[in-house]
């Protein structure tokens, strides 16, 4: 049997807004880190002659060591980019209750966890986008070739919005204290496993719409950025449940519409 978790402090039961402004080095922490992985993708977009940016977009499928380690860094550097500034409620709330009980490694050890899991979203997003490569369905700028694909994705990330697994993944996510108190475990390892079973909450509740980037291009900052706003829309602001139906109808609708394009061309 799991220990119960702590008794919850006041400012914790007060919202995690405020708990924010109790918490300026944490949520500065998260910030810069997200803020130095938009940063690094800026510098990829603005200048794609560099010799290491240029490794992050083969012209073939016959990729070097090199160029499966860029590439898996760049998809890693905007998962922490997109995935932290929505994670702050989450993150700031566990740091809180671990430095109140006077284990500050808990904290290190949940967002170690946390990006871990997206590290592991990253390998599989390479595999797709060599994948996708060798079929020819993707050009070196990692943009979808394919209108089929693009119809297919968007219909698949509309029609995830709708899922019982999206409903539950997203409620796991906009409810810090709630998964807290419900998945609490003692010590710095317990920190590290609900950091896991966080971060596959959070992957359970974005993966198709980070699928999406495929769509619109990796090195299309303005579409990352959309894709960015749209997930923390979804896990922080007050009916973000909505939102996200919402959003699931527009891409039905776009799907559908370029499904109907293709047969009439």
């Amino acid at each position: 049997m799991e220990p119960p978790a702590p008794e919850v402090p006041d400012e914790v039961r007060a919202g995690w807004v405020a708990l924010v402004a109790r918490q300026p080095r944490s949520t500065l922490v998260v910030l810069t880190v997200s803020l130095a992985g938009w940063a690094a993708l800026a510098w990829m977009v603005f200048d794609m002659g560099h010799p290491l940016a240029m490794l992050t977009m083969p012209g073939s499928s016959d990729w070097s060591a090199a160029n499966l380690l860029a590439i898996w860094s760049m998809w890693a550097v905007m998962m922490a980019a997109m995935m932290l500034p929505s994670a702050l409620p989450m993150i700031v709330t566990f740091v809180h209750l671990s430095e109140r009980g006077g284990a500050p490694a808990r904290g290190r050890a949940f967002v170690a966890a946390y990006m871990l899991v997206w590290c592991g979203f990253s390998a599989a997003a390479v595999a797709a986008q060599w994948a996708l490569q060798a079929m020819g369905w993707i050009n070196p700028m990692i943009v979808s070739t394919s209108a089929p694909l693009n119809a297919l994705l968007l219909l698949v990330a509309g029609a995830y919005q709708f899922s019982p697994l999206k409903r539950i993944c997203l409620a796991k996510c906009r409810t810090p204290m709630g998964f807290l108190l419900g998945e609490w475990r003692e010590g710095s390892r317990g920190g590290f496993v609900m950091g896991l079973r966080h971060g596959f909450f959070c992957l359970g509740c974005c993966w198709a719409l980070m699928a999406l980037l495929f769509v619109g291009g990796v090195m299309n900052l303005a579409w990352i950025a959309a894709l960015s706003i749209a997930v923390a829309i979804e896990k922080m602001v007050p009916g973000g449940g909505r939102v996200a139906g919402v959003l699931g109808v527009v891409l039905i609708g776009t799907a559908l519409w370029r499904l109907i394009a293709l047969m009439g061309a």
